[in-house]
């Protein structure tokens, strides 16, 4: 307890360290103040000594107390419309929790194609796919809907983590840990921290990577990953086991005892079905997709599918209400006040001798595996996605692309590590799995990842006409 508390304060003995450090040549006082503090906040998220939501409104309150930035402009993060598609996210995936809807498809899935061991790893791909565009979040999908599922049906089949853990459970746990990564990245609200890539795509290349444009994209590729990571895994994780009887009988009577489809299900898919519609089809009536997840929400509230009260008790919504407006502030200053164009300038003469698409490359797997120095997808997101863009904004190379890469790869370098997301924390929790294990089949799930991404991707995203 005594060397947490000591922990807390380390982001500030990093600020009071560089505050009076000569800035470099080139960058004003004020820009190299402001990535200081940044910095300490993306530290302060990697110690994980307070909450995300503390850490980042102490950076945003030292910025305005030392002058960097004004009050106003440090509450401008909170008015983004990206903000606000993450909170009514994380407020419609508690809907969908709490309707049984969920649940429902999740079991249904597990019913239908888990006829055999493999066919389980099927069922949680398919229920992950169904679940990714209408659960907006990949905590709640993963970790609230189905981990609680995965976890049963392994103890069903004789596994549990301190009895035969390889013959099903470890198999199924690691399924969907990454079954889990790969729908968060082919959807833009696959993940609550995805849209941050989005706005930076937007902010830089000028580039809208919306909702439809990041589904087409990963759709193919993505499909790939999921159909092929169930026969992949029994190689890595190969579960010993004859039967799974136990787990379709115990399903079938979960079926049985959650009854028929209840009208708050019902609406609630309806409603699901309908957001995902108009954000496929924004093309043609205009409509941004938190827009479309505000209609959603008032007509959850209005049908009485849930009631305000609820939905004002999900705290983590308000928790990423306050983190990410802040970060987005923080992330915002950074190009304002000229650290953006400074870092730009210099990184691009570096790399000015070599081809684009090496340095293209470099840069991605750089990003790729760097999430073995972070503790979240976040924090990695915030701190170097916009800041890849930045460096790359002047080569020579389709900047769609560029933008692809760094979103998909967001969520899907998650597979490195047993701590860098929710769901992954919790599957690896459950405790099917060591350390070790888990670290050694991520890096070759990553491997894995690399070459479909990069080879089926590329193909696909040359038919439908990116590059």
């Amino acid at each position: 307890m005594r060397e947490k508390n000591i922990k807390k304060f380390y982001p500030l003995i990093f600020i009071l360290l560089f505050w009076f450090y000569p800035h470099p040549d080139g960058l004003n006082i004020q820009a190299f103040r402001i990535f200081i503090i940044f910095s300490a906040v993306i530290f302060s998220l990697l110690l994980q000594s307070i909450p995300m939501a503390v850490s980042v409104l102490s950076g945003l309150t030292l910025s305005v107390l030392t002058g960097l930035i004004p009050l106003k402009t440090a509450l401008m993060g909170y008015s983004d419309s990206t903000t606000w598609l993450v909170v009514n996210a994380f407020l419609i995936a508690g809907v969908v929790i709490s309707s049984g809807l969920g649940k429902r498809i999740s079991l249904l899935s597990i019913y239908f194609f888990g006829k055999s061991i493999r066919g389980l790893g099927y069922a949680i791909c398919c229920t992950e796919l169904i679940l990714g565009p209408i659960v907006p979040s990949n905590t709640a999908r993963g970790g609230g809907i189905l981990a609680p599922i995965v976890d049963s049906i392994s103890r069903s089949l004789g596994s549990s983590p301190n009895k035969n853990p390889e013959k099903a459970g470890e198999y199924l746990h690691l399924i969907g840990a990454h079954a889990n990564l790969i729908t968060a990245a082919m959807f833009l609200t696959g993940m609550a921290a995805n849209p941050l890539v989005s706005k930076a795509a937007l902010e830089i290349f000028e580039l809208d990577f919306g909702w439809s444009d990041w589904a087409l994209g990963g759709i193919f590729p993505g499909l790939i990953g999921l159909a092929g990571l169930p026969i992949v895994m029994m190689y890595l994780s190969p579960p010993k086991i004859d039967s799974i009887k136990p787990v379709r009988t115990k399903i079938k009577l979960e079926l049985e005892q959650i009854g028929p489809w209840t009208r708050p299900e019902i609406i609630t898919g309806i409603i699901m079905v309908t957001m995902l519609f108009l954000w496929l089809t924004k093309t043609y009536h205009g409509l941004g997709t938190t827009t479309v997840t505000f209609c959603g929400l008032i007509l959850i509230l209005l049908l009485n599918i849930s009631s305000w009260e609820s939905l004002v008790k999900n705290h983590k919504a308000w928790d990423a209400l306050i983190w990410l407006g802040g970060l987005l502030t923080l992330a915002t200053s950074l190009k304002d006040l000229g650290f953006i164009y400074w870092l730009t300038e210099n990184l691009q003469n570096s790399l000015s001798n070599f081809a684009p698409l090496i340095i293209i490359l470099f840069l991605v797997l750089i990003y790729f595996y760097s999430m073995y120095l972070f503790s979240m997808l976040t924090a990695h997101i915030v701190a170097l996605a916009g800041a890849i863009f930045a460096i790359t904004i002047n080569i020579n190379f389709e900047p769609i692309i560029i933008v692809a890469l760094i979103a998909y790869f967001s969520n899907l370098s998650g597979c490195l590590t047993n701590y860098s997301t929710g769901p992954v924390i919790i599957y690896f929790g459950n405790g099917y799995s060591s350390a070790s294990n888990w670290f050694k089949i991520g890096f070759l799930i990553s491997l894995y990842h690399l070459i479909i991404w990069l080879g089926f991707g590329s193909l696909w995203w040359k038919v439908i006409g990116w590059w």
